[in-house]
């Protein structure tokens, strides 16, 4: 090869090193591992569906290949039901978290209102899946 071709494609290469550093680029590898809701039996925690309206719901997260800035939130509606409007907004939580085991609860002072509901899980503010469940 000749030198200046060398010279060349060794300019490229820093040049696009430097540019690498100078944007800082990262990507998260966080995931949703596993999601589900439950309840409490007895002090066990229960995967389930479906709750009664006095109880507490628990959405409980596997997060994977979380480093420790990751957020994770858990915002939760009222999709419809008996004299809520429809698809109202309940309450949010964020934690910022490693990897491991999340729980997210949600409690009422009264009774819920029998109809569909769900919970939104966002990683680092993006949306990254629905939970849907039901109170009978």
């Amino acid at each position: 090869m000749k030198p200046r071709r060398l010279l060349l494609i060794g300019s490229l290469a820093f040049i696009v090193l430097l540019l690498s550093v100078a944007c800082e680029f990262s990507a998260s590898t966080a995931n949703i591992r596993d999601a589900y809701m439950a309840h409490d039996v007895n002090g066990e925690v229960e995967k389930t569906s479906t709750f009664s309206q006095d109880e507490v719901f628990f959405c409980i997260v596997d997060l994977a290949n979380a480093p420790d800035d990751t957020s994770i939130s858990a915002a939760w509606y009222v999709v419809e039901a008996d004299g809520v409007d429809p698809n109202y907004f309940l309450d949010e939580a964020e934690i910022t978290n490693e990897s491991g085991e999340v729980t997210f609860d949600l409690a009422n002072d009264m009774l819920w209102p029998v109809g569909s509901y769900k919970v939104d899980l966002s990683l680092n503010d993006e949306l990254d899946q629905s939970l849907e469940f039901e109170v009978k």
